[in-house]
Parts: structure tokens; C-alpha cells; sequence
């Protein structure tokens, strides 16, 4: 994980999302050790706030998100472990991304990698961790909305991202849905959408009422996931998880953060993009956010069923959902590996 100090993304210096983030590390700290990463002028407030057993590392970011600018690892058949480091953007470059420069995030999966003792790849795609999931056994879900956006390839068709995607990932099928959840900055990431819950059975942001934009969208992936087979041969299964009720930033919380000519303005009504399939999966847990919403409990009352070998922490994450996403996209795993303690 990445330690939030942005002034024009985290409001108030920060302090309300840094609560947040060390309630969502103390949480993952149960079931797994953690590391984070923390800027020079943040390592001494990062290192006193979080936990003794949590390791924390001097590292320069632009900004938190650590499952976009982090590698991705994956490990091969004789337990190896490795990493593959997609290209940032800052979900955009200068045809809508979120600030500028981006160039230290461009940095972080290398010097990652580098903590880890990790052999890296670097792929030529421009991409984020949080565009995709995969089931471990040759699937993976993506949007193009996300991937096939202008402004990550721009000259890159389906079947040449999808190529790319098989090779550094070792992938039989690849499913595309069109597009993220309604208003999501990240040009509609999967992980703020659907996920994979185990092989063969995915979860999906659903909304009951025809009147909101994000009906349409969890229609349009429900047709498509359920018309769709794993590369198993699998039909998916596909639960469904109500949103919360849609949620707009409020004029205290802009007037919180810090002017900027480099960043993404937001502004006092804009709709957040709040889900409960942003959750992270730990080794005997599920850590997922809550926002002090009616749907709350049902969405923790679902996870606990979907999950009966798995302890379900909930996180009131709003802070980090004012700042563009969630406790998956702040998160990036580790796997365990026969190469290493």
C-alpha cells in the first residue's frame, strides 16, 4: 500500500484519509503482514500512526493507489515469483487524466518489485491493476470502456490488447464488458464493477431502480457474463450486490481540498462512484467498505454468505471513496511463492 498525503485529492492535509487508510490496514494486518510506503515527508507520520508490525519503506508516489501503479504479480508453475509493470498514465495522460505529472507512480512497481526481490517484466500496455480481475485459472474480465479508451493505446485494437494480455498473463479467455461503474474517473475500471468470488462465479454492482444510469450498465454485464463461459468451459454464476444509494461530494468536503492547475478539479455534487465490490481479499478475509448507508448491512450479510471460510471486516471508507476509489484500488497482494520465506 502507498501512504495518502495529496492535498488536492485528500482533504483536510490528508488527516480524514489517513484515518482510513490505517483503519483499512489494521484490518488487513489480522490476516496478512502489510507494507507501506510512505514519501520522505510522511514516513515519520506513517511510522507512528500505523502498527508496529506493519513494515514501513521510504517511497515517492504522486499519489495512494497502489493496485494501479503497483506490479502485478503472478508466479509460475515452479513457484516462482515475478511482477509485470504495466505503463501509468495517470489513468489518461493529458486527454482526462486525473493530475500531472505522474512520473514517480511510474516508478513505484520497479522499486516494489525491487522490496520484494522480484524479477520484473515490463509490458508495453498502458494499464492499471484496477482495469482487471482474474480467477487464477486463465480468466480474466476487463471493460473497454477502460482499455480500449483513446487515451490509454490509442492505435491498439481489441484483439492486440487482448494478445498482450495472454502473454504477460498467461491467459486462455478474456471477457470484455462494456463499460464501469456510472462516473467512475478511472474511465470504468472492473474492480469498482464486478470481481471474481472463485472460479466460475463472479460478483456484480447491481441497482433496482430503472432510473439510475448504473441500471443500464449491470444490465448490459449481466447479459453478457451470463451468456459468457470461463476458459474452463464454465458458465458463470453471477450474484448480484445492490450499490449503496447514490452519493455526491458535499460542498464541506471540496472545500477541504487543496487548489491545484495539476489535477483533476472536483466539484461540490459530483457523484461518486461508490460500490461494494471494491474489496480486498486476504488470506482468511474479506476487508470491504461501508458508508454509513441503509444497504450496508445486506451488502455484509452477502459477503459473509459468498465467503463462509473467510472473516468479513467492514471499513467505513468514504474518505477514501472522496478520493476516486476504494479499498481494492489502495491494495495490491503479494502472492505466496516456493522462492521465498
Amino acid at each position: 500500500m502507498l501512504w495518502p498525503e495529496r492535498g488536492d485529492t485528500w482533504r483536510m492535509g490528508a488527516k480524514p484519509a489517513q484515518a482510513s487508510f490505517v483503519a483499512v490496514i489494521e484490518a488487513i494486518s489480522a490476516f496478512e503482514p502489510v507494507t507501506v510506503g510512505a514519501g520522505h515527508r510522511q514516513w515519520e507520520n506513517a511510522r507512528a500512526r500505523l502498527p508496529e508490525a506493519v513494515r514501513v519503506v521510504e517511497m515517492a508516489s504522486d499519489d495512494a493507489w497502489m493496485r494501479d501503479v503497483g506490479p502485478t504479480f503472478v508466479v509460475n508453475p515452479s513457484g516462482s515469483l515475478r511482477g509485470v509493470d504495466w505503463q501509468f498514465n495517470a489513468w489518461g495522460g493529458l486527454d482526462g487524466g486525473l493530475y500531472f505529472p505522474w512520473s514517480r507512480d511510474s516508478r513505484v512497481a520497479a522499486k516494489v518489485l525491487e522490496i520484494e526481490n522480484a524479477d520484473r517484466y515490463r509490458a508495453p500496455l498502458v494499464m492499471e491493476g484496477g482495469s482487471f480481475h482474474v480467477d487464477g485459472q486463465g480468466t480474466l474480465i476487463t471493460t473497454r470502456e477502460c482499455l480500449l479508451n483513446r487515451n490509454r493505446n490509442p492505435g491498439w485494437d481489441q484483439e492486440q490488447i487482448e494478445a498482450c494480455l495472454r502473454d504477460y498473463l498467461n491467459l486462455k479467455k478474456v471477457i470484455w464488458l462494456d463499460r464501469g461503474v456510472f462516473q467512475d474517473e478511472t474511465d470504468g475500471h472492473v474492480d469498482n464493477l464486478c470481481c471474481f468470488i472463485k472460479a466460475g462465479e463472479v460478483l456484480l454492482t447491481w441497482t433496482d431502480d430503472p432510473g439510475d444510469p448504473q441500471y443500464e450498465i449491470s444490465r448490459q454485464a449481466v447479459e453478457v457474463l451470463s451468456s459468457e463461459r470461463d476458459a474452463r468451459g464454465r458458465a458463470l454464476t453471477v450474484h448480484k450486490i445492490h450499490q449503496p444509494d447514490p452519493m455526491t461530494i458535499s460542498p464541506e468536503e471540496c472545500e477541504g481540498l487543496d487548489a491545484s492547475e495539476t489535477a483533476k478539479p472536483r466539484r461540490a455534487g459530483d457523484r461518486l462512484a461508490a460500490s461494494y465490490v471494491n474489496f480486498y481479499m486476504a488470506n482468511g478475509g474479506i476487508v470491504m467498505p461501508i458508508f454509513n448507508d441503509p444497504r450496508d448491512q445486506d451488502a455484509v450479510a452477502l459477503l459473509t454468505r459468498l465467503f463462509p471460510e473467510r472473516q468479513v471486516t467492514a471499513v467505513r471508507s468514504r474518505e477514501i471513496l472522496l478520493g476516486g476509489g476504494n479499498i481494492h484500488c489502495i491494495t495490491q497482494q503479494v502472492p505466496l511463492a516456493a522462492d521465498r520465506p
